[in-house]
């Protein structure tokens, strides 16, 4: 764990403002680019699945199985489960999160972080999906199906995105069980996604692992995509705390 720690505070151990124009060159090379490879594993893998591998036959006991356990409370339960993935959901939270994290840090260069994991994501999601073209599970669905092909997951993929960077965020919460509260929380929001997806039929196992993948590196990708140095600790707290400490020279020591 301590080995993750500059990666996960890195934007508390160095605060300095970044010039938009280093904003825009770091995530071009540091999020974007990196992006294009992603693309071409997500989509070199859909292509493995849908060519040589026959769309994976071993999965269609999967998807049939729980088509079979399907139980009205179960139905209820993955519909909300479902929507909490839709993109509507997602861009709302975006807008919410950056405009809370904006002002209680004042930092605009981290208050972009979910909305960048979550583009990059959508990106590598709806251009791969093109490609690939990948048929739904053959059960019934219990929701309309979009018109978007099923690999790889975009619900799964986009929830991973967002909650996952609101959990590296949630580290900053001063108390420590808020501060877990909050991480498990964000980290198993997507898990109850990825499952009411193939539960409601609209995604075989391996769309929702790929779509887990995407969503997993565009947070990393979000999160790096601009320079920190990491290496020192921000030495503001330092200097306040030296402030606070200071003895009037008119008085003893």
């Amino acid at each position: 764990m301590a080995t993750l720690e500059p990666f996960i505070h890195r934007y508390e151990l160095d605060t300095t403002p970044p010039t938009r124009a280093q904003a825009r060159s770091d995530a071009l090379r540091r999020a974007l680019a990196p992006a294009l490879v992603l693309w071409l594993v997500i989509t070199g893998v859909g292509l493995l699945i849908v060519g040589p591998l026959d769309s994976l036959p071993g999965e269609v006991g999967v998807n049939e199985e729980l088509q079979a356990d399907r139980t009205p409370l179960l139905d209820t339960l993955t519909g909300v489960w479902s929507n909490i993935g839709q993109t509507e959901s997602i861009i709302i939270g975006c807008l919410l999160i950056m405009g809370l994290v904006w002002w209680r840090t004042k930092q605009w260069w981290l208050a972009v972080v979910p909305s960048l994991a979550v583009a990059v994501q959508a990106a590598v999601f709806m251009t791969s999906s093109l490609v690939v073209g990948r048929e739904r599970p053959e059960v019934e669905p219990l929701d309309e199906v979009p018109p978007t092909s099923g690999y790889p997951s975009g619900h799964t993929g986009a929830s991973i995105a967002f909650y996952f960077t609101l959990a590296l965020l949630s580290r900053r919460i001063k108390h420590p069980v808020l501060r877990w509260a909050a991480t498990l929380v964000c980290i198993l929001i997507p898990l109850l996604v990825g499952f009411a997806r193939l539960y409601r039929g609209l995604h075989h196992p391996s769309d929702v692992a790929m779509g887990a993948v995407n969503g997993l590196t565009c947070v990393v990708l979000g999160w790096r995509y601009l320079r920190r140095d990491t290496d020192r600790a921000d030495d503001a707290t330092p200097r306040a705390e030296a402030t606070t400490e200071t003895v009037d020279p008119k008085l003893p020591a």
